[in-house]
């Protein structure tokens, strides 16, 4: 099938819970993508009731005494956007049509390689302009950017009514996809941090998922994949049930922002090498079980494999990098996702986040364990978050009141699961530790109280952002602002507007001196060699299995490393004196 291609080369990926809660309603009218998580129903519907009262649209509170309240919430939020964004974007084209500055400005946003760029280009430079041929191309060239949503696999609690177990449809995640699946939006839904086959078979029972007359899919999936390894086995699965994935996502393991989940030492560069190299074999590997699935339950069997593409995000900062990941391993895009933090127009930050944010520098960015879910999550020091935690646990009362429950998934104590940051969790953990007191040094006990209690409650951390910035009041506990930039937000230092971010993807104009930045594959090498050496130091009795986890480890950094060097040496791009230098330092590295 022929690949329909964006207007832009960039999307803006799914950051936290708020960030880009709106996103779809600050951009889409520009033909920009953006991801919005799910996960929060009650941040949903406070979102819900803010913009209807703002675009004058009616609403209707769903409480949770309603039947399959977090699915209905979401259904309703995507609705109210979908209504919205199709509004602001015909009223933008007519803007366009109307007046020649806004048709200068919206031609100035657009990637040089844009066929919609030089249509208008064309049109203006041939003299004939007028109102219905520019109508013209813009009806056939411009659409409105997609208002897709994002779901994180693990975050599928069980739920409950009056301690009875609700069947595992009204599971968090399921019930996610349901309100997602019900909405009126034409979009695609993201999936991350790995392969939940529960949900994953919930899908086959959405006709929305499966290929009409035209071979067109009304609901899209797209996987977020750290190799290629992952995509195939995801892939195949999904195509085993009739399911398509319409996109592979794929993020640097470590050169990202929020959770982290680290590859075995295999680096970006080569993983989409890989990818490029066998990018039919995907294609035509799940297209046979695809067909044959369709067959089985008589569906329509699209003639060709549908588009597949591929697009990748994760510590990308300039036009160079931008440019070389879509000449070089021919991706279909790139994600921008921690730049647009510092961009109001485009995100929801409060002010004060994003003043942390402007000065946060290399050494205030840091891989923290603060996350419930017990995967590395990137984040920065000097949140507001962290104040109000530290104070409760210096006064002896560490842990949140836990009012959302999201990621209350430990089974340890009850059930229906508590949060590892809850005070109720943490109670537990340190009464149990306190017996142990005696029998253990001070050092050990220190170590596990910290660990205890240095989880934070993301569900509430991560929401805050948008209450305040869009004056909703905010109940119950402080817990301040929770945000979780990648790296690459130390070399960006202050608010941007959205065009001025736009022109610096397409390198038209340079928002930030970047001569001491690291390139971004140098700079996610790093990132592992120090994340290597953090679990070395770490583990004080190393096994004969650790040893050999981490020999193929550095192995792989090191092929990681000779495959930059053909690279970098092929495009005459100067690092290899930067990646000599680790790679000596990586040989001389011993684990015995």
């Amino acid at each position: 099938m022929t690949l329909q291609k964006n207007v832009h080369t960039f999307h803006i990926p799914v950051m936290g819970l708020a960030f880009t809660i709106d996103s779809p309603v600050r951009v889409a009218q520009y033909g920009i993508d953006s991801v919005i998580s799910i996960m929060d129903d009650d941040l949903i519907e406070k979102m819900t009731a803010f913009y209807a009262e703002k675009f004058k649209q009616p609403y209707e509170e769903i409480t949770q005494k309603v039947e399959d309240f977090r699915a209905k919430r979401i259904t309703n939020y995507l609705n109210l956007l979908d209504k919205v964004v199709t509004q602001k974007f015909e009223s933008f084209k007519s803007e366009i049509i109307e007046k020649s500055t806004q048709l200068e400005d919206f031609i100035a946003i657009l990637p040089s390689s844009s066929e919609l760029k030089m249509k208008l280009e064309n049109l203006i430079a041939s003299g004939k302009s007028n109102m219905i041929e520019l109508k013209n191309i813009l009806d056939h060239h411009f659409t409105p950017g997609s208002i897709d949503v994002n779901i994180m696999t693990k975050i599928d609690k069980d739920n409950f009514d009056n301690d009875e177990q609700l069947p595992v449809i009204y599971n968090d995640a399921h019930a996610a996809l349901r309100g997602f699946v019900n909405s009126t939006t034409n979009s695609s839904v993201i999936f991350s941090a790995g392969l939940n086959p529960r949900l994953y078979s919930y899908m086959e029972s959405f006709d929305s998922f499966y290929p009409n007359a035209d071979g067109q899919f009304q609901k899209k999936i797209i996987l977020k994949v750290s190799d290629f390894r992952s995509a195939l086995i995801q892939g195949n699965f999904l195509a085993k049930k009739g399911l398509w994935v319409s996109e592979y996502r794929i993020e640097s393991g470590l050169n990202c922002g929020g959770h982290a989940f680290a590859t075995d030492g295999f680096l970006l560069g080569p993983i989409l090498e890989e990818f490029k190299n066998k990018k039919e074999e995907l294609v035509h590997s799940a297209y046979t079980l695809f067909t044959q699935a369709l067959t089985s339950k008589n569906k329509v069997v699209p003639n060709e494999p549908p588009v597949l593409k591929i697009t990748v995000q994760g510590g990308v900062g300039t036009a160079t990098e931008h440019q070389f990941l879509l000449d070089h391993y021919q991706v279909d895009a790139v994600g921008w996702g921690s730049p647009f933090l510092l961009v109001p127009e485009a995100t929801s930050v409060d002010v004060a986040t994003r003043k942390l944010l402007a000065n946060a520098k290399e050494k205030d960015l840091y891989l923290s364990t603060i996350s419930p879910l017990g995967v590395p999550f990137n984040t920065v020091k000097g949140m507001t978050n962290d104040f109000y935690k530290n104070q409760r646990i210096v006064s002896g009362k560490a842990g949140s009141s836990c009012p959302k429950k999201y990621l209350a998934l430990s089974k340890d104590y009850k059930k229906e699961g508590t949060c590892s940051a809850s005070k109720k969790h943490q109670d537990k953990k340190i009464e149990e530790l306190e017996t142990r007191r005696d029998s253990i040094s001070l050092k050990a006990y220190t170590k596990e109280y910290n660990s205890i209690t240095e989880k934070s409650c993301l569900c509430v951390g991560l929401a805050n952002a948008s209450h305040i910035e869009l004056g909703i009041p905010i109940k119950g506990q402080d817990q301040g602002v929770v945000v979780c930039p990648g790296p690459n937000m130390a070399y960006f230092s202050k608010e941007v507007f959205l065009k001025d971010m736009i022109q610096h993807i397409y390198g038209t104009k340079e928002i930030e001196n970047h001569k001491n930045r690291p390139n971004m594959f140098l700079k996610e090498l790093e990132l592992y060699v120090a994340y290597l050496l953090k679990q070395i130091n770490d583990i004080f009795e190393k096994t004969p299995q650790q040893v050999k986890k981490w020999e193929t480890f550095k192995l792989n950094l090191l092929n990681g490393i000779d495959y930059y060097k053909l690279v970098f040496q092929e495009k005459n791009l100067n690092f290899q004196k930067e990646f000599s230098i680790i790679e000596l330092q990586l040989k001389a590295l011993k684990f015995s």
